[in-house]
């Protein structure tokens, strides 16, 4: 602690002196405890760099100028900092923009890469406690390929961004017509009857991360993840855009009740889900294109996902049917559900039923 001492100085200098030496007192006493005076009280001061927390913290802008419910905001839960041994909020290992891997390896080299994870595809930091607890859920058939590729680029940008995290690839099996939302609800189910899981990527097999500062933590409102992709010249394909990859945490599924289970073939599953979070109050924010890249793997379209002549009528009733349709009117038979090195596997068979927009009971 500093001491005044008493000045032998004509009274009203001494005074003024005395005043000065207090303040400037108080702000050393404050600095050396880390603590920033500010108008109305102390705040605590982060240890990391201002400079790159400024820059990842900031990296969430209003990319759709015309949509009310976009919202600009640094939007991740940053967890409790009265647990021992946390991780920091601004992972140290992060390099910015990587070169995506598109070499599909085997397996086999792939768990001698990534030898740290435990069955399930599942990873917790060594040294510190993450702050988010997050399943990747990949709605997947007949992509091997992809599949190889994407994990080779996801698994050690999680790792650098110091995750609680586990990958679950949900396939489909045929026959059938391919149902994206199903898989993505039934993904959501499964990972949610394993571990306490506080929010969900999910993640189209064929979008591969360009830059690790595009943070995989649990968001406060619903978000746009792959707003820039190659295919489309880095740029947002269209304003309503919620599709490739997002995130929700678990309240937010609850509050939508999950994606559609209607949406048989390709179209418009993502479109609907936007419906859902705006007809429910709840804010949409997009990662900046700064960070939110990715480079996307080209291929034919599958004979099982034709496209949804439907599409459009199901997007129209989505405030009607939306309480009858998702997580609540699932139906599906898990064949299998094998905890493999790189990833979980739930093999399920999801029903043929279709229904139309005036079908409003909502089971499939």
């Amino acid at each position: 602690m500093f001491t005044i001492f008493s000045i032998m100085i004509p009274h009203k200098a001494s005074l003024r002196i005395c005043v000065c030496l207090a303040l400037l007192v108080i702000y050393f006493e404050c600095k050396h405890l880390g603590l920033a005076v500010g108008s109305n009280s102390a705040r605590s001061v982060s240890t990391y760099s201002l400079h790159s927390s400024k820059s990842l913290l900031s990296q969430w802008s209003n990319i759709s100028k015309g949509a009310s419910s976009m919202k600009t905001l640094p939007d991740s839960f940053n967890g409790d900092d009265t647990v021992p041994n946390l991780c920091p909020q601004v992972p140290p290992n992060l390099v910015g923009n990587i070169t995506a891997r598109m070499e599909a390896l085997p397996f086999e080299e792939l768990e001698r890469r990534f030898a740290e994870l435990k069955p399930g595809g599942r990873f917790t930091p060594p040294d510190c406690k993450s702050r988010h607890r997050v399943a990747i859920i990949v709605a997947y058939r007949d992509r091997e390929s992809h599949l190889k590729v994407l994990l080779n680029n996801l698994h050690p940008m999680l790792q650098r961004q110091q995750l609680d995290y586990g990958i679950y690839v949900v396939e489909q099996a045929l026959p059938g017509i391919f149902n994206k939302a199903m898989l993505y609800n039934i993904g959501y189910t499964e990972a949610m009857k394993e571990y306490d899981y506080q929010c969900f990527f999910f993640h189209d097999v064929d979008h591969i991360p360009e830059n690790d500062k595009n943070l995989y933590t649990c968001p406060k409102n619903p978000r746009h993840v792959a707003v820039a992709i190659d295919k489309h010249q880095y740029k947002l394909f269209y304003q309503g855009a919620f599709g490739g990859v997002i995130a929700l945490t678990k309240e937010h599924m609850n509050t939508v009740n999950g994606f559609s289970n209607r949406y048989y073939g390709w179209g418009m599953e993502d479109d609907d889900m936007f419906r859902r979070l705006k007809h429910s109050g709840l804010k949409i924010t997009r990662a900046s294109k700064k960070f939110a890249r990715y480079r996307t793997i080209k291929h034919s379209r599958d004979k099982t996902n034709p496209v949804n002549k439907d599409r459009f009528k199901l997007l129209r009733q989505v405030s009607k049917d939306m309480e009858t349709d998702g997580l609540n009117s699932l139906r599906y038979d898990l064949l299998k559900k094998e905890y493999k090195k790189l990833y979980t596997w739930v093999y399920a068979q999801v029903g043929e039923k279709r229904f139309l927009p005036h079908e409003s009971n909502g089971q499939v």
